[in-house]
Parts: structure tokens; C-alpha cells; sequence
């Protein structure tokens, strides 16, 4: 489909200009080397138990974290806590934690972020980490009602929040020492990937779509994620800079040639759901976007893109290749 390009940046210096103007480049697939989030130190053990505050207000207490259920809409979730060494602890992850080690760990999610209360009881999980991204609400309630800890996180994604939430994960299960390292080595790569975007003259403008066959074409605006992933690579969200003030809104041709990208960003999956770069090219719209004409077409895994977890600086810098380097 499209050529790979691996989670380096060698192109891009600080000192580099964005060239939106820059030529075609051909679609790209952005890869990193190895999608499995790499374990912290895992000396400390759980100390348990605790009690956290969940950002719905309810105070839970955590007694057992051996059999973990992580479920939100993005996997974040799922790699946080197989990040922080507790990997042979899940028996339970969403549709979007996608990442190899987990392959065989049961999807609660199957029909995507619809959650089921008797596959996750049939787990007999002692945790469950969720958030407001998934649901239907009443499971959750229905899973703290048989007597199972439910902590909700922030369902925010964008690059401020992501040491935080490692923490507040981190605290959770009983590992404050492993989180605050995994933080701490996650907020490094993701400066050190985001400082290696180019700075200076006009940003590239960037619009995400997210496609999924004929029936679901989107196009990303303020809130989505993908606004905040495209900040990091010193770029600006080109449906945040039309004017849209929602996370998602249905494609029009008038709204992708207000948009006018120089980039367009996807999943790999919603890419192949419509044709690949054939069935791209006849979305209303496309042709008369720099992107379209210039045929800069960036996609990248779907579990991966918007993941936000510690992989988060393995993203960046695979996208700013992606982005960024020349032909």
C-alpha cells in the first residue's frame, strides 16, 4: 500500500522550517519498530490496598490486582498498565490495545466500544479501569454492583495529560514508584520527539480522518486527540483551523476544502475500509485539498495513532518521519 517508514527522525532539525508547500511525496505508512510498550523496572510490588478517587467522584478501594479488565476507547488504558510491568496481569483489554503481547488477552470491546457485563464477569477480574469513552454507562454500574472495584480515569487525551494519567493508573494497582518512572521516561521521549519537528516559517496543516467504509467518513476537530497529536509535531489541525467546534463531524467537500490540508492523517484500517488510496481519492473533497493534489497521504495502525500511553513518543517520531521526510 504505502512505503514504511520507521520511528526515526533523522530528516528534522530544530532549526528545519515546515514546508507545507513542499512537492508530492507519495503516500506513507508511519511505523514503530516495536509496537509493544517496554516494561518499566517492575522490583516494586503492588502495594495494596488503596483507595483512589475516580474522576466520576467515587472513592474505590483496590484489595487484588492480579486480574486486571482496562477498557476505553483508545487502549490507553491497556498499555499503560502492561507499561508498567503488570502485563501478566490482564485478562481483559478494549478492541483499540491492539499491540502484539496482548493479542491473546480476551477483548471486552468485540463490537467496539460497547462493553459486556457477562463477558467481563466471566473473567472474574479484581480491578476493572475504565472511562467515559466506552460504555454503555449501566455496565459499569453493573460490574461495581457485583462487588468489583470500577475506577474511572479522564478521558482526555492530549499530550499534558498523558504523565498524569500514567500516575493516576499507577496509583491504582498499587505502583507509585513504577508510574512516576514511566512517566517520567514517557514525558522525556515525548519532548525529545516533539522537539524534532521543524520550527519556523508556516506550520503544515494536518487534517485526521477517520473513515470506516462508505457509511462513517469524519473529519477531526477540537477535543478529538488527534488536534493534540498533531500540536506535537509542530503542526496545526486543519479542522480546528476551518472552524469547527466539535470532535468529529461528518465529511463534506465543503468542509475538506475549507480545511484546505497540506496532510491528510489516518488510520490504516479506516484506509483500507475504503479502497486505499483509490477509494481516498474519490471522497468529495479530496482532489481539491494540497493533500489530495500533492498526494500526502500519512496512515498509521489504528491501536497506535491515538493511543496516547507510553508509546506516545515512539508515535510522534514515527509520524514526524512520516511527515516530514523527504522523498
Amino acid at each position: 500500500m504505502a512505503a514504511t517508514v520507521f520511528a526515526s527522525v533523522a530528516c528534522s532539525g530544530p532549526d528545519q522550517q515546515a514546508d507545507s508547500t513542499a512537492g508530492s511525496i507519495g503516500p506513507r505508512t508511519a511505523v514503530i519498530a516495536d509496537p509493544d510498550p517496554e516494561p518499566v523496572d517492575a522490583q516494586q510490588q503492588p502495594t495494596l490496598p488503596v483507595t483512589v478517587r475516580g474522576v466520576d467522584g467515587t472513592d474505590v478501594t483496590i484489595t487484588d490486582a492480579s486480574r486486571i479488565v482496562a477498557a476505553d476507547q483508545y487502549g490507553t488504558l491497556t498499555t499503560t498498565v502492561y507499561a508498567l510491568g503488570l502485563g501478566d496481569n490482564l485478562v481483559g483489554r478494549d478492541t483499540s490495545a491492539e499491540f502484539p503481547a496482548v493479542a491473546g488477552v480476551a477483548d471486552v470491546t468485540p463490537n467496539g466500544h460497547s462493553l459486556s457485563a457477562e463477558s467481563i464477569l466471566a473473567l472474574a477480574p479484581t480491578v476493572v479501569l475504565t472511562d467515559t469513552s466506552v460504555g454503555p454507562r449501566g455496565v459499569q454500574d453493573q460490574l461495581r454492583a457485583a462487588g468489583i472495584p470500577v475506577v474511572f480515569f479522564d478521558p482526555t487525551r492530549t499530550m499534558d495529560t498523558v504523565g498524569d494519567q500514567i500516575v493516576s493508573v499507577a496509583n491504582a494497582l498499587g505502583v507509585p514508584e513504577r508510574g512516576a518512572a514511566l512517566a517520567q521516561r514517557t514525558e522525556a521521549e515525548i519532548a525529545e520527539a516533539s522537539s524534532s519537528a521543524p520550527s519556523g516559517g508556516e506550520p503544515v496543516k494536518i487534517a485526521f480522518l477517520y473513515m470506516r467504509g462508505p457509511a462513517i467518513k469524519m473529519l477531526a476537530g477540537p477535543g478529538s486527540g488527534a488536534d493534540a497529536l498533531i500540536a506535537g509535531l509542530g503542526a496545526e489541525d486543519a479542522g480546528t483551523a476551518s472552524g469547527l467546534t466539535e470532535q468529529f463531524v461528518p465529511i463534506t467537500s465543503e468542509a475538506l476544502i475549507a480545511a484546505a490540508p497540506d496532510v491528510i492523517l489516518m488510520m490504516s484500517g479506516g484506509l483500507d475500509s475504503i479502497g486505499g488510496i483509490d477509494g481516498l481519492a474519490q471522497v468529495p473533497g479530496i482532489a481539491q485539498t494540497p493533500a489530495g493534489q500533492a498526494e500526502r497521504i500519512v496512515d498509521m495502525a489504528d491501536g497506535v495513532v491515538l493511543s496516547f500511553g507510553p508509546n506516545t513518543g515512539k508515535v510522534l517520531s514515527a509520524l514526524a518521519e512520516a511527515v516530514y521526510a523527504p522523498a
